[in-house]
């Protein structure tokens, strides 16, 4: 199958999945995962209609916004701090945000292009050290002071189950981050709105979804396998 079929196919099974867990399908955004497959791949799905795209690597996503600026960009890998200036002007979402330090730089850059740059905090729900990610006692820690960075704005969580074929370990893990979403509900303002989880891949979205998933990273089924 191509492109389209297969977005058909993924948006398919995020409504069904939605719909089994209570809520409306459009509760769900896709955001598909382009990272290392060209342009051309970006360009076939939003003729299909997809708009929101993740990369994982900051060079990678400015050359291809160059070619379509008109998609809606989502950093969902890990960002060094000193490339953040090179997304600051265009970046939809920031998925990774695991630490102050981080949080810092993009408030630094928002600024710079006049603008509010919506993020999410990444939480280590594996506990691997390999994952980045904090913990949920350091995003409350980030969320009580927020008002210091005025050029950003917290729209939730994110984050990596570990990976396994054990699905009830990565439900479990899916379950403490929307429990962790509800904890920190009571931060709530203007500029934090807990209204986003980011959880779930090609291998899991479903899973994701019934758990509370109110976005999936789905690459591989959409785009095959590079």
């Amino acid at each position: 199958m191509g492109i389209a079929e297969n977005l058909l196919a993924v948006k398919t099974k995020i409504s069904e999945a939605a719909i089994a867990s209570g809520r409306m399908p459009l509760s769900v955004n896709l955001v598909a995962v382009s990272k290392t497959h060209p342009v051309a791949a970006v360009q076939e799905a939003m003729r299909a209609g997809q708009l929101d795209f993740g990369e994982n690597r900051v060079q990678e996503m400015v050359e291809k916004q160059a070619n379509a600026p008109e998609a809606r960009w989502h950093m969902i890998g890990s960002l060094q701090r000193n490339k953040v200036r090179q997304i600051a002007g265009f970046v939809h979402l920031i998925h990774s945000v695991d630490s102050e330090r981080l949080l810092e730089e993009i408030d630094k850059q928002a600024a710079a292009h006049n603008r509010v740059i919506d993020c999410l905090l990444q939480i280590n729900i594996s506990h691997e050290e390999q994952k980045s990610g904090m913990e949920e006692s350091e995003a409350e820690a980030l969320l009580s002071k927020i008002s210091m960075f005025p050029h950003v704005r917290i729209l939730g969580l994110m984050g990596m189950a570990e990976f396994t074929d054990n699905m009830n370990i990565v439900g479990r893990q899916f379950q403490s981050l929307a429990d962790a979403r509800t904890r920190l509900v009571r931060y709530e303002r203007t500029q934090v709105q807990m209204r986003e989880l980011s959880m779930g891949m090609s291998g899991d979205y479903e899973l994701a979804i019934a758990k509370g998933a109110t976005m999936v990273r789905v690459g591989s089924s959409i785009f095959g396998h590079r």
